[in-house]
């Protein structure tokens, strides 16, 4: 058995994104300011890794003050009860060459739900201070209102507001723990 590494997210290197239909003929983009993650593998073996992740609701950014202090209230996020959205992997599944099914517990508003997102492996590579780096490009899609996200609103054409349908798109990258 080989010994347990540990890595952490360089946030310096890392963006966590998502984009939500608006009045379904635009896309507002946001992201997560502050957030932090880790994950602990066998050796080097990365396929074996067990991830934790977390990100401060209060971080939310879509470049619109007032938006984003509507998505930190009740009547989204509600990021005073529900200050972190968090996950925990469950299983990393080969499904490519570079290419995995990454599956977890996200939980968002004290709600868990399982989740499966497409991950590709970008490669690792020892930096100019000799720390060792791995890559990740996370994409997948969640219904916000499986997680409680359920406020809505229609326009007088009937029109939706906001999507249902969150795309996530995270780059990552981990740094390995001495």
């Amino acid at each position: 058995m080989s010994a347990k590494t540990s890595w952490v997210i360089d946030p310096t290197h890392s963006e966590i994104q998502f984009k939500v239909k608006h009045l379904v003929i635009s896309t507002v983009t946001g992201s997560f300011k502050t957030f932090e993650g880790s994950a602990e593998t066998d050796g080097d073996d990365l396929t074996t890794a067990n991830i934790q992740f977390s990100a401060d609701i209060a971080s939310i950014d879509t470049n619109q003050t007032q938006r984003d202090e509507h998505l930190r209230s009740g009547d989204f996020f509600d990021a005073e009860n529900h200050p972190k959205l968090t996950f925990v992997s469950t299983g990393l599944e080969k499904t490519g060459d570079d290419t995995y099914n990454l599956k977890g517990d996200l939980t968002i508003k004290g709600i868990t739900k399982s989740v499966v997102l497409d991950a590709e492996y970008g490669g690792a590579m020892t930096d100019f201070y000799g720390q060792s780096k791995a890559g990740f490009e996370i994409n997948g899609k969640i219904s916000r209102k499986e997680f409680g996200l359920t406020w809505s609103a229609t326009t007088e054409a009937g029109g939706v507001v906001v999507g249902d349908e969150i795309k996530l798109a995270i780059n990552i990258q981990l740094i390995k723990q001495a």
